[in-house]
């Protein structure tokens, strides 16, 4: 295993003698939990303009809304999904019922922790049934983040199973129990890199990253809850590495949709997230125009 180095086949890189052809573009789908909902409106705005990128990546949300668009899936597709399961509270009722422990021996073979939950087998009961299990199968090559706890670095995979892949790159601390991945411990890829765009930038003439951490809100004076402190001050953690990261390099597009004061397990209010949401695609469309005249000129 490698670790922040792709685990796969390079792709080649951008052909510097596309220039003055139609570019070629990349996505960066970032994590933050039921915020990354708003990820839709961007997949749906390249369905709108019949933009096929040349390859994905993502970080725990972004890493699940990726894979669906990596596997063929459109927005709306996507959208309809969303809303009939995570948006869904009977659904999620239903689904997470069927997931439940038969026996205390099946609760104890399984590693079933207190107020941790395997999200590999919570992926497998919510995402479409027509998702492939390895990333060869994905019909976009997409590289996916996750986080070696005791290697502290993050690690890319784009190749075997697509599954624990997913699950590891999504494991939020504290609510999913770790994932084992090429015989080590992985934690939430959004933890040593929310949006992964740098991993992209040779590998397309224009790419785009999309931040859904958002911060914590409020009016300033109210103090934070146990929960408000937790997840808060993993958005502040993220912000400042995203920070760092756009000083040193930063990708051609990069987008922040407004997602408000939404928890990061808000699934249920995924209609109120898509609302809010909206304006980044007409902000996409724009970046974009700008983005494809300006390699016109290069």
């Amino acid at each position: 295993m490698q670790q922040a180095e792709n685990i796969s086949t390079e792709l080649p890189a951008a052909d510097a003698s596309s220039q003055g052809s139609t570019p070629t573009i990349a996505v960066a789908f970032g994590g933050g939990g039921a915020r990354g909902i708003s990820h839709i409106h961007v997949i749906e705005t390249l369905d709108e303009l019949g933009i096929r990128p040349v390859a994905i990546a993502g970080s725990s949300i972004g890493a699940i809304m990726g894979a669906g668009m990596a596997a063929g899936m459109t927005g709306e597709a996507i959208r309809e999904h969303v809303l009939m399961t995570v948006g869904n509270k009977t659904a999620v009722v239903s689904r997470l019922w069927g997931l439940r422990p038969q026996t205390v021996r099946d609760a104890v073979a399984n590693g079933v922790r207190i107020g941790q939950f395997n999200l590999e087998r919570i992926l497998k009961a919510f995402l479409p049934a027509d998702l492939p299990d390895r990333f060869e199968d994905l019909a976009i090559p997409m590289t996916v983040t996750a986080t070696d706890y005791y290697g502290q670095a993050e690690v890319l995979v784009s190749e075997g199973p697509l599954f624990p892949a997913l699950a590891a790159s999504s494991a939020i601390p504290a609510v999913f129990m770790p994932v084992r991945l090429y015989g080590r411990v992985m934690i939430d890829g959004g933890i040593s890199n929310p949006v992964p765009y740098e991993c992209l930038m040779d590998k397309a003439d224009i790419v785009i990253g999309i931040d859904v951490v958002g911060a914590p809100e409020g009016d300033g004076t109210h103090i934070p809850n146990r929960m408000e402190s937790i997840f808060g001050s993993g958005q502040l953690m993220m912000q400042t590495a995203i920070t760092l990261k756009l000083r040193l390099q930063a990708p051609h597009i990069f987008l922040r949709p407004a997602v408000g004061r939404t928890g990061v397990m808000d699934f249920l209010k995924a209609r109120e997230v898509l609302a809010m949401s909206a304006g980044v695609k007409d902000e996409l469309k724009y970046a974009l125009d700008q983005a494809i005249e300006a390699h016109a000129r290069a």
